[in-house]
């Protein structure tokens, strides 16, 4: 399985994709619900996640990487920081992210 596909089935399934074309057509946004969903979900499989954006309007907010907090990409400490921080900044934000989900995870075979 590819990582694209591992996301869509796995961690976007049910949620409501709000890029309506304001940015790359591969960057999905979430609003913040559903953005907690997705990092509860990357939580649960160990799914690495390096930068989070923000967007309002369709203009970009603001950008967090898991370095800026010395965390490992995996370490739900830092994700789940930045979108409380970002939610409490400003209402009505999108948001996007960049993963990485490991090879030995994309080779498991999941139940369907």
């Amino acid at each position: 399985m590819e990582q694209a596909e591992f996301l869509e089935q796995k961690v976007f399934n049910d949620l409501k994709n709000l890029n309506d074309g304001f940015d790359e057509a591969a960057n999905l946004h979430f609003n913040e619900w559903d953005f907690a969903i997705v990092l509860d979900r990357a939580e649960y499989f160990g799914i690495g996640i390096y930068e989070i954006q923000a967007w309002l309007d369709g203009v970009l907010f603001d950008i967090e990487e898991h370095e800026h907090f010395k965390k490992k990409a995996t370490d739900p400490s830092w994700y789940k920081k930045v979108l409380m921080t970002f939610t409490t900044l400003q209402k009505g934000l999108t948001f996007t992210a960049s993963y990485k989900v490991s090879a030995k995870l994309l080779a498991r075979k999941f139940d369907v």
